[in-house]
């Protein structure tokens, strides 16, 4: 089946009156290889670059010595240079050849071609190469709203009616409590569906959220007058804030009144079928209290309190309301430091189930010190600090130390100033040098391709970009830089991983409104988990299991091409520090 052209995406958007970067939800008989180009020949950014930045490119191994950069429209030859050594990249189990054009700054629409393989795939170099990128990316959340229609003016032919209301909640057994015992009823509506399925998850909405609201603390100005078209758009909050409310106004919902506990998930008894959201009608539930979700709870309430103390006119008591129940779900985790997420024998969705917490105590004491200059949250980080590593919803630490380094300057004496930098600086520089040794020039190494590979890279460019604000370090950025180019088509197998975007793009996400609504593309602005090898979740072979290759575009393989909130946000926050970081260029 053809891929289906960014531009084709653009027309059907347009057409519905929605702009740049919305579509809709498609489903997928059994995929098969894209006969458009070829993309794998010539591995590039398919969306493009910015002038300043870093540009590379992965060519496979031909005898020619250069490559060339023509004009998309005319051929005219606008940039040449030599073509690195062959070397062998092992994760893609294939030897290619870099070529670097990171001295092209011309704003245009190019093609870089080689003798011997077949043109690439067009890419633009633009000052605003990623706002509609990162537009998408954020409307994708919008997308997933839970308990609420989708209207046609803001969701164009994608509209559909609200799905899971979530106002007749059950108190599961295992999260029986006092005043609410098992069979209570709650209500506990918004907030996202977390990924392919329908259910919620406090532990992943925490990562999730702190993501998105550490782009709006890190880069304001990209995000002020960004117009989303969602419900909420005009009322005074930027955007960006507007859709991460849907989801903390639920998380809010999830913390018991009684004690300050946490809800671990909000679920049915299993996964849905391929439906539309409100064709799902199965009993929803509230299961157990953990100390891994009140303490995601508790970081993400006291980064959220300081974020809309801003926004006081327009959400009035919020601020205050969130940083209250901060203290509680952390003096119920101070109570329970223990108790972890067991899955009750009659549930069968995901877990999300950690029984290491040091990172999520760092992070939280870090959020709460930072929001109530309080030096009893300094003293109450773990020792021995937990290990640094790139976040993801299971490895939380680096989060505590990416909110400390960008609010130092108004830290109290108690903190060690030295020591946030060096945590940050550390990872950054062994990922950095890793971008240098790569063959293919990227951080990743073969143990990364992993679930959720995609949001690998880009969690690795967060950290690489606090490297960067910190230091200024030009390779921090250009590794990041990689990285994005990585996951939007400068991969071995040849896709842009986000729907809607480049030259051959992700058709069949696993993600039930696109499984159950066939007449359309699937929305755009989706990162899908990407390259893992091991995968037997359809009946369709891999076109490969080299680890950076083993993907299948096709609904039924939950392992490479499901979606998820937290995969989602760090490609926004990549995007707009990219975009917001890369120095400009003076162009000739």
């Amino acid at each position: 089946m053809n891929a289906i052209p960014r531009r084709s995406f653009v027309a059907l958007a347009a057409a519905s009156g929605l702009g740049l970067g919305l579509t809709g939800c498609s489903t997928p008989p059994a995929s098969t290889a894209s006969t458009g180009p070829d993309t794998t020949a010539v591995q590039l950014n398919q969306i493009g670059y910015l002038p300043g930045g870093a540009k590379w490119a992965a060519v496979r191994d031909v005898p020619a010595n250069s490559f060339a950069i023509v004009d998309a429209a005319t051929g005219q030859e606008a940039w040449s240079g030599p073509l690195g050594p062959a070397r062998h990249w092992e994760p893609a189990q294939e030897t290619l050849r870099l070529a670097d054009f990171s001295g092209l700054r011309q704003p245009g629409r190019y093609r870089l071609q080689v003798a011997g393989l077949p043109p690439s795939a067009p890419f633009d170099i633009a000052a605003d190469a990623y706002a509609a990128l990162n537009t998408a990316a954020i409307k994708f959340f919008y997308f997933n709203r839970a308990s609420v229609a989708l209207d046609p003016v803001h969701a164009g032919v994608w509209a559909r009616p609200a799905g899971h209301p979530d106002n007749h909640v059950l108190v599961h057994p295992s999260a029986a409590g006092p005043g609410r015992p098992a069979g209570a009823i709650l209500s506990a509506p918004k907030g996202w569906y977390d990924a392919g399925d329908y259910n919620k998850y406090i532990v992943n909405s925490g990562v999730t959220v702190y993501t998105l609201l550490a782009a709006w603390e890190h880069f304001p100005q990209h995000f002020k007058a960004q117009d989303l078209n969602i419900p909420e758009s005009g009322n005074g909050l930027p955007d960006l804030l507007n859709e991460v409310l849907w989801n903390l106004d639920w998380m809010l919902a999830m913390q018991d009144p009684a004690d300050g506990g946490v809800y671990h998930k909000l679920t049915n008894k299993g996964f849905d079928g391929i439906v539309m959201p409100h064709e799902a009608r199965s009993e929803r539930y509230v299961v157990m209290k953990t100390t891994a979700a009140t303490l995601d709870f508790a970081a993400v309430m006291a980064q959220a309190s300081r974020v809309f103390a801003a926004f006081e006119a327009q959400r009035p008591g919020l601020s205050g309301r969130m940083l209250a129940a901060a203290h509680r779900a952390w003096a119920w985790a101070g109570k329970h430091p223990a108790v972890y997420f067991q899955q009750p024998a009659d549930i069968h969705t995901g877990g999300y189930d950690d029984n290491r917490l040091a990172d999520e105590f760092t992070w939280a004491a870090a959020e709460l010190y930072i929001t109530t200059r309080d030096d009893a949250f300094w003293r109450a980080l773990p020792q021995p600090l937990p290990k640094m590593e790139p976040p993801g919803w299971a490895s939380v630490g680096a989060l505590a130390w990416i909110s400390l380094a960008h609010h130092r300057d108004r830290l109290t004496p108690a903190a060690d100033r030295q020591l946030i930098e060096r945590q940050l600086l550390g990872s950054a520089e062994t990922l950095a040098q890793r971008w240098v040794q790569s063959p293919y020039r990227l951080a990743m190494q073969q143990q990364d391709f992993e679930w959720g590979s995609n949001a690998v890279a880009l969690n690795q460019a967060l950290m690489l970009v606090q490297g960067y604000r910190l230091t200024g370090k030009p390779q921090h950025l250009d590794a990041a830089q990689a990285a994005l180019d990585f996951v939007l088509g400068r991969h071995p197998s040849g896709y842009a991983m986000v729907t809607g975007f480049g030259t051959r793009s992700p058709l069949h996400p696993h993600h039930r409104p696109s499984g159950a609504a066939a007449q359309h593309p699937p929305v755009p602005g989706m990162i899908v988990g990407g390259s893992r090898p091991g995968g037997n979740d359809c009946k369709a072979p891999y076109p490969s299991q080299a680890p950076a290759k083993a993907y299948l575009d096709d609904f039924c393989s939950f392992t490479t091409n499901e979606i998820a909130i937290n995969w989602n946000a760090p490609l926004v926050y990549v995007s707009a520090a990219l975009q917001a970081l890369t120095p400009a260029s003076a162009l000739p």
